[in-house]
């Protein structure tokens, strides 16, 4: 049997390794739970087999909504033994976003991890015809509804062996009828929300062609720990759940997003994949915890981390040190470094990898200064991965070569455009859009970038975004936006500027736990996010970082003003997507009245905010947010 679908290369697995080799761990209650390939490939055929005894047929398609965790995956991969295509949902997302998900996926079944989101869906479901099922798999709570649409994890594979004694051989059958090129999975886009709905619809094909590309420039082995700290239904999850079925490698769930630094260090993963945000924060957590250090260690760091910096451009550069520099990196890493990702989760990693957008140059620089080779990917839902830095081949100012099987362009405009083997079906039922992005082969990724003289592509920002500075030059938002949140006390920044615009400005959004230790160390009284936010002496923090960042700047590309923003920016209210991307033309459109005011002569700018309490109230409050300026030369 050719091993060109999940299903396939599960019952290989299955068969070489049955409970020899642990394909799963998950840490619930402070204890790892180990699940062998005999465990999985059970759990997901008695699933699988409750499907095709509830009625499902060839190309049905199912939803998901939860966290990352085994069942997860168990529930994508049944769907997809039934010969079913899966839909990941988010989930925060909204009742209004699932149901659109729902019904434009014309999803048949839903699996639910917990309580709240089988309420989410008892809520709607009188507007969901299609949907016959729900299967929810954590049963806390829920042991008293008694809803005819629900069942449970335990009931449906009850049913599924009974199914397979009125129908032996069934499951076998009906894995050894899926082909490579079946419809597997439906990929939201990141910006991915209500009516504009995209989603992107991948094969067996191109999701196993994509891990083999990337096998070939960085080897995964059978023995690697991998940790998923990424939404399930992402295409990086995908991705790695097609390595581990095509490698046998081991995936490993944190108990909590709150455990994830502690699960990390108990586990020693050899492969750690972040979004840029994720990684990002974590950078900013090591020096806010730095700075809450004992004298001593904060003295140890403050000198051992140049050194860190040297060995990092030694290594990058590809040059061996001399003999005192080589014994004084040593000396770093007994006091410093290996203790720190110690802490971190990660001395045992060798691949670490960000991905989602470009990480600020200072914090790639950072995590090399700790004896990390911090790793740039680039993908898209639709291409997929496509560019990476390999173990030899690291240059933090791009996102890597094309990997093989990837062509990459830079057309007259300026726009990054991508050719591969295995490409993407098209947007479900959506063949315009499709038509827009795909000609001639070629996918049109919206990117703005170029490629360097070693074959790297760099990336800038998206098209829409690069804008036309006052002397005629151009600058890209999200490079200098993640130089300024190279800091334990900033979450966010927002960059405006370019065309009518006569300088650039920012709005600024403070990292509120690290802020208000730093206020409170220093007795500075605050009650709420936006009264922190405001403070003198916050403005003052802040101005020092917007001063850093201004003074590697070109003249042109200096932030002249900048005000604290009043809150955190947020996915509920389409600020952001669900992968922390930023909206700007819908910021920009929203907070138009705040961000003039950059450009005028006000310092201090009343908004109207609004506070929605659980059961659908709404305060409406006025917020005073002040305008700072930065003189010419500082």
């Amino acid at each position: 049997m050719a091993e060109d679908t999940f299903p396939k290369l599960l019952i290989r697995n299955y068969q070489k390794w049955g409970n020899k080799m642990v394909a799963q761990r998950h840490k619930k209650f402070g204890v790892w739970k180990e699940y062998t390939w005999a465990d999985v490939y059970l759990k997901v055929k008695a699933l699988a087999l409750g499907l095709l005894s509830l009625g499902a047929r060839s190309g049905f398609k199912a939803a998901i909504i939860g966290d990352g965790t085994p069942e997860w995956f168990w529930a994508e991969l049944a769907i997809h033994c039934a010969q079913g295509a899966s839909l990941g949902i988010f989930t925060d997302s909204s009742v209004a976003e699932i149901k659109h998900l729902l019904n434009f996926s014309d999803s048949e079944i839903v699996f639910a991890k917990d309580q709240e989101q089988v309420d989410k869906l008892l809520e709607i479901k009188d507007e969901l015809p299609q949907v016959r099922k729900v299967i929810y798999w954590d049963r806390k709570g829920l042991g008293v509804y008694e809803d005819p649409i629900l069942i449970s994890f335990e009931e449906l594979m009850e049913l599924g062996r009974k199914h397979e004694q009125e129908h032996p051989g069934i499951f076998e059958q009906t894995v050894e009828q899926g082909k490579g090129d079946d419809l597997a999975v439906l990929l939201p886009t990141s910006g991915t929300t209500g009516a504009s709905s995209k989603l992107v619809m991948h094969s067996f094909a191109s999701l196993l062609g994509c891990e083999k590309s990337y096998r070939r420039v960085q080897p995964v082995y059978e023995d690697d720990m991998y940790v998923a700290l990424t939404p399930p239904g992402w295409s990086m999850e995908q991705i790695s759940l097609a390595t581990s079925l095509a490698t046998g490698r081991a995936t490993n769930f944190p108990e909590a997003p709150e455990t994830v630094q502690e699960d990390l260090r108990e586990l020693g993963p050899s492969t750690t994949a972040m979004l840029s945000s994720q990684t990002e924060s974590m950078s900013s957590v090591i020096q806010a915890r730095i700075n809450d250090a004992t004298f001593l260690k904060r003295l140890t760091y403050r000198f051992l981390l140049p050194v860190g910096y040297k060995r990092a451009d030694y290594t990058l550069a590809k040059k061996r040190p001399n003999i005192f520099w080589r014994s004084l990196f040593s000396l770093a890493d007994i006091l410093l470094f290996n203790p720190l990702k110690d802490k971190l989760g990660l001395s045992k990693t060798r691949h670490f990898i960000s991905f989602g957008a470009m990480i600020s140059i200072d914090a790639a620089r950072y995590f090399a200064a700790l004896g990390l080779r911090p790793k740039q990917l680039y993908a898209a839902s639709e291409i997929l991965w496509t560019c990476a830095h390999t173990d030899d081949d690291i240059k933090l100012e791009t996102v890597g070569r094309p990997l093989p099987g990837v062509e990459v362009k830079i057309t007259d405009e300026g726009e990054i455009i991508v050719k591969k083997e295995d490409r993407f079906l098209g947007y479900y039922k959506d063949s315009e859009r499709t038509n827009q992005v795909l000609r001639d082969g070629w996918y049109h990724t919206g990117d703005a970038g170029l490629v360097d003289e070693d074959g790297h592509v760099v990336l800038l920002d998206r098209m829409q975004d690069v804008m036309i500075l006052d002397d005629g030059g151009k600058f890209s938002p999200q490079y200098i936006e993640g130089r300024i949140k190279f800091s334990p006390y900033i979450k966010d920044a927002v960059v405006f500027g370019g065309g009518d615009r006569p300088y650039l400005t920012v709005l600024i959004i403070i990292d509120f736990d690290n802020v208000a230790r730093w206020a409170e160390k220093r007795n500075i009284p605050f009650t709420t996010f936006t009264d922190l936010s405001q403070k003198a002496e916050v403005y003052g923090l802040v101005r020092l970082d917007v001063e850093r960042v201004n003074s590697t700047l070109p003249k042109a590309a200096r932030i002249k003003k900048f005000a604290n923003f009043h809150k955190e920016l947020d996915p509920d209210e389409a600020e952001l997507t669900r992968t922390r991307k930023l909206r700007r033309a819908f910021f920009e459109e929203r907070y138009h009245r705040l961000i003039e005011a950059l450009y005028s002569d006000q310092e201090i700018v009343p908004l109207e905010t609004e506070i929605r309490f659980t059961g659908g109230r709404v305060k409406r409050m006025t917020t005073e947010v002040r305008v700072m300026s930065i003189a010419e030369g500082e």
